[in-house]
């Protein structure tokens, strides 16, 4: 139901970096992997190619530069990253207080995000926030196109039967801000992660450094401020 003095109805968050604190350990593996494969990258370049991105779209891009399949190397790799997150992982800093307040707030709340469903399902297991989400997430596996195309989270805000221009994201990359606004919907880009700022600012976007000021922040967005989706209606 639409409340008419609240600009958004639903919040939808991205996982990795947003939900959960794994773009770090990420990015680690990551540069190990691309070094053995023999295409050394730096961290920053990783985070510019790769952070919010569906785990296909970036093995075939390896795959397109290298020349070859890298099955093999790839799933060993993928069970180094289980067993890292199983040790490491933790929740992002603020998050838990901040579903709090959306919840308090009144906002249905969702998942998006560019993981298939065992992984994200697995790591909000692993940070204790999968009771949170369960039967409101939502995986790229889901649609045809990932992020930055926005059909995963007009999927999701589809799923929720709330209206785009209702809906907020909370994204932490360039590619999954760049697919909100796509799907015409606000974005509330987390910069305490691993993209800077300055990757996430643009139209219809929000940029912040502390989840714990998530609820303060939808709301200061005005009833009647227009979507690119609402202005073209």
């Amino acid at each position: 139901m639409t409340a008419p003095d609240r600009r958004f109805d639903l919040v939808i968050f991205d996982c990795d970096g947003v939900l959960v604190d794994s773009e770090r350990l990420s990015i680690r593996l990551d540069a190990v992997l691309l070094d053995r494969l023999g295409w050394p990258m730096s961290e920053s370049e990783i985070v510019e190619r790769f952070v919010g991105r569906t785990d296909p779209a970036i093995r075939a891009e390896i795959e397109a530069h290298l020349g070859r399949d890298i099955g093999a190397e790839w799933d060993a790799f993928s069970d180094e990253y289980v067993r890292l997150f199983a040790r490491e992982l933790r929740p992002v800093d603020g998050i838990v207080a901040a579903l709090d307040d959306v919840t308090s707030a009144g906002y249905a709340m969702c998942v998006a995000s560019s993981g298939d469903h065992a992984k994200i399902r697995r790591n909000l297991a692993t940070t204790g926030l999968l009771d949170r989400f369960n039967g409101r997430i939502f995986s790229a596996d889901d649609v045809i196109h990932g992020k930055p195309a926005p059909d995963l989270f007009l999927h999701a805000a589809a799923a929720m039967g709330v209206e785009p221009a209702r809906s907020a994201v909370v994204e932490d990359s360039r590619h999954g801000v760049v697919a909100a606004r796509a799907a015409g919907m606000w974005v509330f880009g987390y910069a305490g992660s691993v993209t800077p700022a300055s990757a996430l600012e643009g139209p219809l976007t929000v940029v912040f450094q502390d989840m714990r000021d998530l609820a303060t922040l939808l709301a200061t967005i005005p009833s009647d401020a227009r979507s690119r989706s609402e202005k073209a209606e």
